[in-house]
């Protein structure tokens, strides 16, 4: 037996923060010496932070990258343990993205990537080049201070392996994985054992399941220990990088970290037996006959031994059963991670949410009543760093501590339910009990003073008064009147948040919390600079569909049981005047369901298809239940307001990233935001097609089951009185 203890890492790293990285790479590596391992594989770009973007540009970035390097390898970190360092390197004139692979403070070799992840979140090919050279290793000359104190000049620099005595091992950087020939299989044709993938991936629902897979995949066929290691939390942008650090050996995983977690270093050991990856290339014929003729790959030779013999002392890992998170899950853990590292390093002192009773703002409260039960979770668990950091944030006294969720949450969280002549009693009353389950410091304010006073101005300036809609007035007085109630829960937000902790006589500031969903951003269906502009937005990618499951979810597992009437609730912005025949909805003023927003955002978005298409598509998803007429006139209804309202994407609160169809404009959904919103050469074509169908009997396939319900298919009236429609 070839006995080997490898270790993986989840890191939370912070962008352009070398110190807090450092001690994260440091003390990852003391765990895994500790725990006997001789490999040791940290995140992609875990020196600098995945995030930095234009700071790669930069040249200090990759000095002080080194500058730690040599750090890391002029002290005992490295001795005896194979460590794989994400930073990246210039080489001539040309920026890497590097895995600097060390041992006994030496460099061994240094692996660029070869494909970079380009496309959705990933701006890689803005900073890096692709390593292209697939023959011989190059020499690389290090930094001259690195040289002088390390006594080395330089390095093999490229696409290889490291040959041990006993077992070879490579690199495999994160996108490489998903490459349509990823280089694990070449790899293993020349005998290589062990793959270190080294990432920075995202969290996005329903998602970790493919990267497992794509694990397993790696190594199923062709054998092999396959680590992976992962940043974890938020380091300092819209993505949550969500761990799970895991380890397969010959398709099965053995080992697996956490996923959502408030832990700095998490680091997960396996052993394993070489022997058993020997074993099953043997007995599989075509990889016999590949390896045969397989293209040789360059290698770096280390006379070193990394595995020992058979010891009964040592027990070896065994499969163990995936953990998957539901939906619901992963929108409660998440979120409320991302907004605890956002939290406590932005410096303040706590959040505070328009709490409006509704789905989406009861949503956001639901997150950060997670996020303190997790805090106090945590600190039960014995973990420093979240303890220091919810003492300084709580503003706790020396020696104390938070040991109470709702105790926490009243230090941490202000809600304000600002109501107007046109809030229902019910929505008040909602936002007040959840408060009080949640622990939030609960104000109630009515903003009807405020809002006659800028009508008052308005009146004087002009000499009118705009009436509602249903009261006689016009369609821009409709849309005047309830742009102005959103706006200024907008500026009182902002205001309360800068100063009630000065009322309160606490430190610090508090964050402004966005509570608008994925669908209504696509749609365009708020008000531009409303209570939905904020400081940051838990939910912005997040469908409506998935938070009514969350809220129902919520109300058993967190506790918080107001959440289920909250849910069962119509949808409705309260901006227009209730009367006994009239009652403003969210779905009637958009002019079609979340169902069917959910739907076009994903053909537009994850199907790339244009008016046409969708179009087409959509007659055969909803041909049993509409005519082609009815699917073209929704669709055309969807692209107007979606381009007229494109321009809100431009400002909308920056949003944590959880769904493949979100419409943020800032760099996952590049697009322009000044349309004509008439699109009349793609409507005349949808109006052409529909011509030639009419008279023509049109077979389609049974609806499949998960499609929708019959709700979606219902034909719903526009309301003229839309508040999107305001800029």
């Amino acid at each position: 037996m070839r006995l080997l203890k490898v270790a993986t890492c989840n890191l939370n790293q912070w962008a352009m923060e070398f110190e807090c990285n450092m001690k994260n790479i440091k003390a990852s590596i003391s765990q895994a010496k500790a725990a006997g391992a001789v490999i040791r594989l940290g995140p992609e770009l875990e020196v600098t932070g995945y995030g930095c973007e234009d700071h790669f540009l930069e040249l200090d970035t990759l000095t002080h990258a080194w500058e730690c390097l040599k750090e890391l390898l002029l002290g005992d970190w490295t001795d005896g343990i194979l460590c794989s360092i994400g930073m990246p390197v210039i080489k001539g004139a040309e920026r890497y993205n590097c895995q600097v692979l060390c041992m006994n403070r030496r460099i061994i070799m240094i692996r660029p990537k070869l494909w970079l992840a380009n496309d959705g979140n990933y701006r890689e090919l803005r900073w890096f080049t692709a390593w292209k050279q697939r023959g011989d290793l190059d020499e690389f000359h290090l930094p001259i201070d690195v040289s002088e104190a390390l006594s080395q000049t330089s390095v093999p620099f490229g696409y290889g392996y490291i040959q041990f005595i006993d077992t070879a091992v490579a690199v495999e950087v994160c996108e490489e994985l998903f490459s349509p020939v990823p280089p694990h299989a070449e790899l293993a044709l020349n005998g290589v054992e062990v793959f270190m993938n080294a990432s920075g991936s995202h969290h996005q629902l329903r998602k970790l399941d493919i990267r497992l897979n794509a694990f397993m995949g790696a190594t199923n066929a062709r054998g092999g220990v396959y680590m992976y290691s992962n940043q974890q939390g938020c380091d300092g942008g819209r993505l949550y990088y969500d761990g799970c650090a895991c380890i397969v050996v010959n398709g099965h995983v053995v080992a697996q970290g956490s996923q959502f977690s408030l832990k700095d270093v998490e680091v997960i050991i396996s052993q394993v037996d070489l022997d058993a990856v020997a074993s099953l290339r043997g007995s599989i014929s075509s990889f016999q006959e590949q390896a045969s003729c397989k293209v040789k790959v360059s290698s770096v030779y280390v006379p070193c031994k990394l595995t020992q013999s058979f010891n009964l002392k040592m027990t070896l890992s065994s499969p163990k059963k995936i953990m998957y998170h539901s939906p619901q899950e992963e929108i409660a853990f998440g979120p409320a991670c991302w907004l605890w590292d956002y939290l406590r390093r932005s410096g303040a002192s706590g959040f505070l949410l328009p709490l409006s009773g509704g789905a989406d703002s009861s949503s956001v409260a639901a997150i950060v009543g997670c996020m303190c039960q997790l805090v106090v979770k945590e600190i039960g668990n014995g973990d420093e760093q979240v303890k220091t950091d919810a003492r300084r944030i709580g503003n706790y006294s020396d020696g104390e501590f938070p040991t109470d969720s709702k105790e926490f949450a009243k230090r941490i969280f202000y809600t304000v339910f600002m109501g107007s002549e046109n809030s229902s009693k019910e929505t008040k009353m909602r936002a007040k009990q959840l408060a009080d389950e949640i622990g939030a410091w609960h104000l109630d304010v009515c903003i009807d003073g405020v809002v006659s006073a800028v009508l008052s101005l308005f009146q004087t300036v002009t000499g009118k008064r705009p009436r509602y809609k249903v009261d006689g007035g016009s369609n821009a007085e409709n849309l005047g009147l309830q742009n102005i109630q959103a706006r200024m829960r907008m500026v009182l937000a902002f205001m309360l948040a800068s100063l009630l902790p000065w009322v309160h006589s606490k430190p610090g500031f508090y964050l402004v919390l966005g509570s608008s969903n994925v669908d209504e951003g696509l749609r365009g269906y708020l008000t531009k600079y409303d209570c939905s502009s904020a400081d940051i937005n838990p939910i912005g990618s997040i469908s409506k569909q998935d938070l009514r499951l969350f809220l129902r979810w919520a109300a058993t597992n967190l506790g918080f049981q107001s959440l289920a009437d909250i849910e069962a609730a119509p949808p409705t912005a309260e901006l227009e005047p209730i009367r006994s025949d009239y009652t403003q909805l969210d779905e009637v003023d958009m002019g079609m369901t979340y169902e069917e927003l959910s739907v076009y955002g994903r053909m537009r978005k994850i199907f790339r298809c244009g008016p046409v298409s969708m179009f087409k598509n959509l007659c055969y998803k909803w041909g049993t239940k509409l005519s082609p007429a009815e699917v073209a006139e929704k669709v055309k209804y969807f692209f107007k307001y979606y381009s007229i309202n494109r321009h809100k994407m431009t400002v909308l609160t920056p949003s944590y990233h959880a769904e493949s169809y979100s419409p943020e404009d800032n760099r996952f959904d590049l697009r322009q935001f000044l349309y004509n919103s008439k699109w009349p050469y793609q409507f005349k074509k949808i109006d052409e097609i529909v011509d030639g169908l009419n008279g023509d009997s049109v077979a389609f396939p049974e609806e499949e089951e998960e499609a929708t319900s019959s709700q979606e298919f219902g034909v719903v009236a526009a309301n003229s009185g839309d508040p999107s429609a305001g800029l």
